[in-house]
């Protein structure tokens, strides 16, 4: 047995890296203060995306995307089946005019000089043939032919019974209150009781900065909203998930025939009640431009619309990594409303790093430190 972990947070980053903790060897207690998978992680659009990911997420983003076409091997044949995840039907982002297709193809070059190539430039007759149903105007894409999506709810809980499986321990309604650092591990004060353990991650989520700051360590942040849409059924018209490059969307037809709609149209969050409220006003932008580029939904009815709760960085790539202020503390948030994909990886990869003392793939990049070193810029908004 390596120790005892607490993993503070029950959604997909905190099952999975308590997953992997068990895996090499800890006793490891996921503390929860609502129900796992209960904000960000069960409530998202479901994207499973390789498409314009920042360039430092992009090795994450690639390497899991191999655990997403392999789920049998990672969760086993009946908790991948609960996923509901549909891969290699592409995610394509849809230029409606010169200047987005110049700034496609402007990504397309940089990520070539990067060395990867999973994303592909579409003229506007590829792009016909990719997403038939897209409005005559546009006049091309970029494709990531091996995305696709999952059942957001669904995968949180496969995770979790997943980590279960594994022997992680689950303590749900236990609202973390204070940490104190011993000589030897850690005092973790609760609403329920009092737990010791000799580390401690932080997956809080869009509350991952308040556990920061119980031990002093002040990482910025911002509360957002996310908001969807659902339409009533349709018939079949669509298979990849469509962004928007000039406009905010994210756009695609489930097997049941529904469309979900969102892509960055936030609503208003309210972190100490701990829900979110969307906005009609801003809803209706979504609406017009769903409208523009896909005739059909001109008629469509939309019968349910939410906002979930998630922190977003300045430069929207997570924090990942050791604490800047104590030892023993690790933290893996706030993956600003783009975390879904990266869930099978971002676990394995902190508990290499906590056991190993390296990671397989970069982490240097999501460090919590780049801020207080200045070193963190603004990035340009992708659509989750």
């Amino acid at each position: 047995m390596k120790g005892r972990a607490i993993v503070i947070g029950g959604g997909l980053h905190g099952c999975g890296t308590a997953l992997h903790l068990a895996q090499k060897g800890f006793d490891a207690l996921v503390l929860e203060k609502n129900s796992a998978g209960r904000h960000a992680s069960g409530v998202n659009a479901g994207g499973v995306r390789q498409l314009r990911r920042h360039p430092a997420e992009i090795p994450l983003s690639v390497a899991a995307m191999e655990r997403w076409l392999h789920l049998d091997a990672f969760l086993g044949a009946d908790l991948a089946a609960m996923c509901e995840f549909t891969g290699r039907v592409g995610q394509v982002a849809a230029a409606e005019n010169d200047a987005d297709m110049a700034s496609l193809i402007a990504r397309s070059d940089e990520v070539h000089r990067l060395g990867w190539t999973h994303e592909e430039l579409l003229d506007q007759a590829e792009l016909r043939k990719v997403a038939p149903a897209l409005a005559r105007h546009c006049v091309g894409g970029l494709i990531s032919r091996r995305d696709g999506y999952a059942n957001p709810y669904r995968t949180s809980q496969a995770f979790r019974l997943k980590a279960q499986r594994a022997g992680v321990r689950f303590q749900e309604g236990t609202r973390v209150l204070g940490l104190e650092q011993m000589s030897e591990g850690w005092r973790v004060e609760t609403s329920a009781d009092r737990f010791e353990s000799d580390i401690v991650v932080n997956c809080g989520g869009a509350w991952g900065w308040q556990i920061a700051g119980m031990v002093g360590e002040v990482l910025p942040h911002v509360d957002f909203a996310p908001s969807m849409m659902v339409s009533a059924r349709l018939p079949h018209f669509l298979d990849p998930v469509v962004l928007g490059v000039g406009r905010k969307l994210s756009f695609k037809q489930t097997d049941n025939g529904t469309v979900v709609i969102g892509g960055g149209i936030f609503g208003i969050p309210d972190l100490d009640a701990e829900t979110a409220d969307p906005v009609a006003d801003r809803l209706i932008i979504s609406a017009r431009t769903v409208s523009d580029l896909f005739p059909i939904m001109r008629t469509a009815v939309i019968v349910r619309t939410w906002a979930g709760l998630e922190a977003r960085m300045p430069d929207d790539i997570p924090v990942i990594g050791p604490s800047t202020t104590v030892r023993n503390l690790w933290h893996a948030f706030g993956f600003s409303g783009h975390g879904f994909q990266l869930s099978p990886i971002v676990g394995s990869l902190l508990a290499e790093l906590i056991v190993e003392g390296r990671s397989s793939l970069p982490l240097e990049p999501f460090r919590a430190g780049r801020f207080s070193e200045g070193s963190a810029v603004t990035h340009p908004e992708v659509a989750s």
